[in-house]
């Protein structure tokens, strides 16, 4: 396959950065996403160029480092991680805009590598939760009904790639806290601190500068594990509860 590939090329955060644009042939369509940007890069090395940044680690599509915006569409065009993408899902002779996740909030490091602490410090808001450490609880000493246990299972997939803010028109975070809220909130060993976690994550949210969500749903869209938007009811829920707790 021949690419033509317009990629978003900035030195650092201070810079003002601008579209570049390559021509890559001989491009196997089992390739995956980064891979090909792997050998756009030795190109690049080979001509004396800077190659261009961008994140990856697993390539498995669990650790949610590798998010780019593709032709518009937060990890491209099919409902996975950009590093479980692969070349198959295009065409020879295909133009390529790749960028980095656009958001205030993920301000950009240098070219497709942007600061996502602003996730990191939303967890860290969420606190701990008041169980007892040491040797391992016996397997039935907490019950937990299977709906919930399923529920809790399904939404702790989250990976916090992004994707979410980045396919926001708000730049909301809405559905990534929504699932930290209610993993949490479905367990019993998450009720202790539920009016706090959730009043302190959503106050923290709200000063990185996320915007407000407005149920357009781009979100659960977007996102590779297919968290729901019945999430962010659940956070919605929790927090007008806390606020009348007097939280």
């Amino acid at each position: 396959m021949k690419l033509t590939l317009k990629i978003w090329r900035q030195p650092n955060a201070a810079s003002t950065g601008a579209m570049h644009t390559y021509e890559l042939d001989g491009v196997s369509p089992d390739m995956s996403f980064l891979e090909m940007l792997d050998v756009l890069n030795e190109d690049l090395n080979a001509k004396g160029e800077e190659p261009i940044a961008f994140d990856s680690d697993c390539r498995e599509g669990i650790c949610g480092m590798c998010g780019l915006m593709i032709n518009g569409q937060a990890h491209g065009p099919e409902v996975t991680t950009t590093c479980q993408l692969h070349m198959r899902s295009f065409e020879d002779g295909d133009e390529i805009v790749i960028e980095p996740w656009r958001a205030d909030a993920f301000p950009v490091l240098k070219d497709l590598c942007v600061d996502r602490g602003a996730f990191d410090r939303i967890i860290q808001q969420g606190g701990y939760i008041s169980v007892n450490t040491g040797s391992a609880p016996e397997a039935h000493s907490i019950q937990v009904p299977k709906d919930a246990a399923d529920r809790a299972f399904d939404v702790a997939t989250c990976i916090g790639c992004g994707a979410c803010v980045a396919a926001c028109p708000n730049g909301s975070a809405s559905l990534f806290m929504g699932a930290k809220i209610t993993h949490l909130g479905e367990l019993p060993q998450g009720q202790a601190e539920r009016d706090s976690r959730v009043v302190n994550m959503v106050g923290q949210h709200d000063h990185e500068g996320f915007g407000g969500c407005t149920n357009i749903g781009e979100c659960t869209a977007a996102c590779p594990k297919e968290i729901p938007l019945d999430v962010i009811s659940q956070l919605n829920r929790d927090l007008r509860t806390a606020l009348r707790h007097g939280h």
